[in-house]
Parts: structure tokens; sequence; C-alpha cells
């Protein structure tokens, strides 16, 4: 058997989820839900009018804009800048598999947003799901 189709993923490049699904930072947060669903993703990286990566948008920024009264009430006149985490956790795409996790881990996040060579448009994302799944190949396991 070809040891390359068996190897696991050592970078992020190789790991990572490509062309992301984003949504612009003027939207309304009702198109980033309706993202989030439609793709089954549990966070989106916003870009501004230029493509640039400002922020990311995640289910957990929802929720609590359900859960916190005053923007509950204003849920209909608020864009996805007013509640997306910024500035994005961001890696590249050169970057190692632990390196990538170690980040996650620091910062408490589920997911960082690969970034072109140009330093600022998003052209991936690596998750904590993608990082787990790697483990149990490098471990070895045969169902990874």
């Amino acid at each position: 058997m070809d040891q390359a189709l068996t190897a696991p993923p050592a970078t992020v490049s190789e790991l990572m989820t490509r062309e992301p699904i984003i949504v612009r930072a003027d939207a309304p947060l009702s198109e980033a839900a309706r993202l989030l669903d439609a793709h089954h993703v549990h966070g989106l990286p916003v870009v501004d009018e230029t493509g640039v990566l400002v922020g990311v948008v995640s289910q957990t920024d929802l929720l609590r804009a359900r859960t916190t009264e005053h923007l509950w009430a204003s849920w209909r006149g608020l864009k996805v800048r007013h509640l997306m985490s910024s500035p994005a956790l961001t890696v590249s795409s050169d970057a190692s598999l632990p390196e990538a996790a170690v980040r996650m881990e620091e910062n408490q996040v589920h997911r960082l947003v690969v970034l072109a060579s140009d330093g600022v448009s998003p052209i991936g994302i690596v998750s904590t799901t993608d990082i787990v799944r790697a483990m149990l190949q490098e471990a070895g396991d045969e169902r990874a």
C-alpha cells in the first residue's frame, strides 16, 4: 500500500476544510444563522466588503444574543459585526497540527481560520473535530 495515502496529515493545509463558508460583517444576524444551519457548521469567518478577515461568528455568539435580553430585543437590527469575535484567531496553512492544537487550547476556541499567503483572506478552517480525527489516524485507528 502507498504510504502517502495512509500517512496522517502533518500540516494544517492537509487537514483544513477548504473554501470556508463566509459571511459579511454587515450581514444581518439571521443570515449568519441560516448559513450555520444550512451548512451544518458551528462558526463562520467574517469578512469586510473587500474580503479581508475581520472576525468569526459562532453558534455560541448567537446563543449569547438569545440569552441576553437587550441583544434579543434588538435581534432584527443587529448585524454580524455586533456579535462576532474580533480579531479572528488564525493559523497559517503550513503550521503543524500540534501548533494549531496548542493555539486552540490556549485560546479555548474550537476553530481557527486558515489564511492565504496574503495574510488577510480566509482559505480554510481547521477545527477541533479535524484535529481529533487526525489524532485517531496518527494513533493507527483504522476507522479514522
